[in-house]
């Protein structure tokens, strides 16, 4: 298999993560250059029409974008460690958290730094940056509420470390290199706790 990823970028990120996580070896990297605008080239286009990174490209050929659906793919075929639930229920919850985590805190991220970022202005045509600046007063409210569940848990989803705890961390990350957010600086103190504690795994230094 083939994981057509970008360097830094967020969500390429958490796919590598998760595979780390389990030890997956026998994957094999593809460097797209978001820079050089390589992600909209024609024969990466045919991989995946949407022209983002993640795509992870199957022995059969087939090609499976979106970051959770790769995830979901590569659990399969390595279950252990399971970092997607065991069994209907927790699966249900880990996935609630999970969403959260996507939807509320790393998409108003990525869409804060995309509309406000001078950086960003190639990848994001046009910019606006008042509604950059909104999300990003919104993913402060996401953490605000992420500090309290982290109040009486280690782990964004329960008691052990899950799929959701990755999608917040590379949130929170991206967040730490552009935006300049560190919850300690507005003192989410358990959200800084948590953070740190994952910084420390193995799979957070994979970049």
């Amino acid at each position: 298999m083939k994981l057509y990823t970008s360097t830094r970028a967020p969500n390429p990120r958490r796919v590598l993560m998760f595979m780390a996580e389990k030890g997956i070896a026998d994957v094999r990297t593809v460097q797209v250059d978001l820079g050089k605008a390589e992600h909209r080239d024609e024969a990466f286009m045919a991989l995946n029409p949407m022209a983002q990174v993640p795509v992870l490209e199957l022995p059969d050929g087939r090609t499976l974008a979106e970051t959770r659906a790769i995830c979901t793919y590569l659990e399969g075929v390595h279950p252990d460690p399971n970092l997607m639930g065991e069994g209907f229920e927790e699966r249900a919850f880990i996935e609630m958290m999970d969403r959260r985590c996507e939807l509320q805190l790393f998409l108003r991220i990525a869409n804060c730094i995309r509309h406000t970022h001078p950086g960003l202005a190639m990848l994001e045509q046009p910019q606006f940056g008042d509604y950059g600046a909104a999300q990003g007063a919104k993913m402060r409210e996401t953490a605000r509420w992420l500090d309290g569940v982290l109040a009486d848990r280690d782990y964004v989803a329960g008691e052990r470390f899950t799929i959701a705890d990755i999608t917040a961390f590379c949130a929170l990350e991206f967040a730490r290199g552009l935006m300049k957010f560190r919850p300690a600086d507005e003192s989410l103190v358990n959200l800084q706790g948590w953070r740190d504690r994952i910084a420390q795994r193995p799979s957070a230094q994979v970049i």
